[in-house]
């Protein structure tokens, strides 16, 4: 790994492997007419053959960044993945070919794919401990693929695996190299993914979903990285994601995929300002982005995806596509070109018309579309007055020294919830959201304050009366799959909250079953069937019928939607939109998907180390921010609305102007155990004194009543300044 200046990016004349000229048009990678099959068996025992991917073609130059993009089971991942010929068990390649440099993978050897592994191509995964062996030190891992690629000494391998480390922003690289994997935190741990893959200097790198598990300011540092390496070695990029945000200010091209097919590929700008297939415009559609602001709830696409067991005939898409004729249930569409030099090309026979541009945000609608209004004050459903929660932070078993400190998770939060509103918590992971979420349903108690629901105080009720509070309140998990027995059938996991309460007789409880997947949009005939059988989607659908089984007032959902492709997360939010305005459900939504809680909530509170920094109804939080940390988590956010220009708007587009300081959020979160004095924000804070240091900031109001702020100096609009 250089040390001193690293190579810029490869000429487009010279081979970026062998260092030989090459014609100007050649690519570093090329993918021609892919087809991928999987042979396996149905739930019956049945042989079946997926067709993953059905004439894939993609070109890639080197140092160019390439997105691909769309829903789950489009095929974006399996196109990666036969790059490095890392396919799954009875998956093959039926024709096509996958040249790098003119060596076609799809046919090589396994010996030529395990030098091309990690040696010209190297990858980052979604999850980092499934590339990472927790029986190994960093070190070790990291040093790895030197060993094995480039033969050096055991000493070189391991000061170019602590150079690595440290080029790829890991504190203290030296002491690093002696951790375990369980020892980092998600975001150190996919910097350690990234430093494995690019510890032989590939070529290309190809980077699957890399982080969709992570907060916004994480994601954007790991992001941010991969961008400043690939300029620095000259490397191309392969980024997958469903995050059209993200690919909207990562790469150079996106190719758009649908049911194993490319439908549209264009450069990044010419595609989100002008997109040609009805497939793209329908994922632009259902962005919150599109609809911020707005009582209109978000576009879906109607269905889903065409199984793959078999060809379809005709346009993949007509099934779900409003604009579909006879000719596209009939005829498959090819490729032609949108542009006369041939870099915008889709697959439709009705192309959107491209003079028509994607909705603004912030449309206004019809009145008829606005839903309820939120309680007043007087009608407070959930009220927390100076809540804290604090964990004692447990000795180490192989040390003799007793620790004795705490861990401070949630600090000093008040807030309310009234009676049919949507009240949103957004901030980094370790915020303590979570944690505010089990107080507000009474799974965990205070440490000081108190938690009073329709004024009732949750620490002061019986074992009785706390078990009736819980018919008040329900839970709504990220992980809707790891809150139900993989066991039990579905009607039976519906029931149990019934049973539990003992809420009428069977035959009563099947009724509400029944009515509960009326409710969520799904057929009846799902109380047969077990989890794994659904989608991630309609399994997220059964996570809210399961909440909504005792008829609550207020349900604390928690990342409901951050793992859902755009188009099924439009229809869940849809959904609880529709369900609070029937039933007048009040939400405490938990996200760090600012999009989102822009959308869906009235009011926003803004969590920061345990505290609550800053307050107010959700669009003006979001317009005019006052706290230094709202500000820049709206910065650091990946927005999917982009100008002609191909430049990106700031999440939420504050309107307070470029305030001293303003930008991406820099530096990690302190700990908890060991929080900052005075003001939490102060170590990350461009505007901190030594009045932050030592005197902790009261919520006051300077924009007017109702949106506070906890800083000594709260941002100000500057005048005459545009957001």
């Amino acid at each position: 790994m250089p040390t001193t200046q690293p190579p810029g990016p490869v000429p487009s004349g010279e081979s970026p492997l062998s260092g030989e000229p090459l014609p100007a048009h050649e690519p570093l990678l090329s993918v021609e007419d892919l087809h991928l099959s999987i042979a396996g068996r149905d739930r019956a025992g049945a042989e079946r053959t997926v067709h993953a991917l059905d004439g894939v073609s993609l070109r890639l130059a080197p140092g160019e960044a390439l997105g691909l993009v769309g829903e789950s089971g489009s095929g974006k991942t399996m196109t990666a993945l036969s790059v490095l010929g890392l396919l799954p068990p009875g998956a093959r390649v039926t024709s096509g070919r996958v040249l790098l440099e003119g060596t076609d993978l799809a046919a090589a050897p396994d010996q030529v794919l395990r030098r091309i592994r990690g040696e010209a191509v190297g990858v980052v995964f979604q999850d980092p401990l499934s590339s990472l062996n927790p029986t190994m030190t960093i070190g070790a891992q990291v040093a790895e693929p030197l060993l094995l690629h480039r033969g050096v000494s055991r000493a070189e391998a391991r000061e170019r695996a602590v150079e690595t480390l440290r080029l790829v922003g890991l504190g203290q690289p030296g002491e690093r190299m002696r951790n375990y994997p369980h020892q980092l935190s998600g975001g150190m741990r996919q910097r350690v993914a990234i430093a494995m893959a690019l510890v032989c200097e590939p070529k290309l790198l190809i980077a699957d979903e890399p982080t969709t598990a992570l907060d916004v300011t994480t994601q954007h540092q790991i992001l941010e990285l991969i961008g400043e390496l690939r300029e620095r070695l000259g490397m191309a990029l392969i980024l997958v994601s469903h995050d059209l945000g993200v690919i909207a200010r990562r790469v150079d091209r996106v190719a758009v995929m649908y049911a194993g097919k490319v439908a549209e590929q264009a450069p990044v700008a010419r595609l989100f300002t002008s997109p040609r297939h009805r497939y793209t415009q329908a994922l632009f559609d259902a962005l919150p982005e599109r609809a911020a602001g707005t009582s209109r709830p978000l576009a879906t696409i109607p269905g889903l995806p065409p199984s793959l067991t078999r060809r379809p005939a005709g346009c993949r898409f007509a099934p779900r596509c409003a604009y579909a004729t006879d000719v596209c249930r009939t005829e498959e569409p090819a490729p032609r070109p949108a542009d006369d030099e041939g870099v915008h090309t889709y697959a439709c026979f009705h192309p959107a018309d491209p003079a028509a541009r994607p909705a603004a945000p912030g449309e206004a609608r019809p009145a008829e579309d606005a839903p309820a209004s939120p309680g007043t004050d007087a009608d407070v459903l959930l009220d927390l007055d100076d809540v804290r929660r604090e964990y004692p932070l447990h000795s180490s078993p192989f040390t003799r020294r007793r620790d004795r400190r705490l861990v401070s998770a949630v600090a000093g939060v008040s807030l309310t919830v009234r009676r049919g509103e949507t009240f949103g918590i957004v901030g980094e992971s370790g915020c303590g959201k979570s944690t505010l979420g089990r107080l507000a349903v009474g799974m965990e108690k205070p440490t000081g304050g108190s938690v009073r629901f329709e004024g009732d105080d949750l620490a002061t009720l019986d074992r009785a009366h706390l078990r009736a509070h819980r018919r008040r309140v329900q839970l709504m998990f990220q992980d809707s799959y790891a809150a139900m027995d993989p066991r039990m059938r579905v009607g039976a996991i519906l029931r149990e909250p019934l049973v539990v309460q003992g809420v009428g007789d069977r035959a009563a409880q099947e009724e509400r079953v029944r009515g509960l997947l009326d409710e969520v949009g799904l057929e009846r005939g799902a109380v047969h069937r077990y989890p794994h059988e659904f989608s991630g989607g309609q399994r997220q659908r059964l996570g809210l019928a399961r909440a909504l089984a005792l008829a609550p007032s207020l349900v604390v959902a928690d990342e409901p939607v951050s793992a859902l492709d755009v188009s099924v997360q439009a229809q869940i939010l849809n959904l609880m939109r529709d369900l609070q305005r029937e039933k007048g459900l009040s939400y405490l939504f938990i996200s760090h998907d600012l999009a989102v809680v822009r959308y869906l909530a009235d009011r926003v509170g803004v969590m920061y180390l345990g505290s609550l920094v800053e307050t107010g109804p959700a669009a003006e939080v979001f317009a005019r921010p006052l706290h230094p940390y709202t500000r820049g988590l709206l910065e650091t956010a990946d927005s999917a609305v982009v100008d002609s220009a191909g430049e990106t708007a700031v999440d939420g587009a504050p309107e307070a102007g470029p305030a001293e300081g303003a930008g991406p959020l820099a530096g990690e979160t302190p700990s908890a155990a060991d929080p900052p004095s005075g003001c939490r924000f102060r170590t990350r804070c461009p505007l901190a004194t030594e009045l932050c240091a030592t005197t902790p900031p009261e919520p006051t109001a300077p924009a007017g009543e109702g949106h506070l702020v906890r800083c000594h100096f709260p941002l100000v609009p500057v005048a005459g300044s545009a957001g």
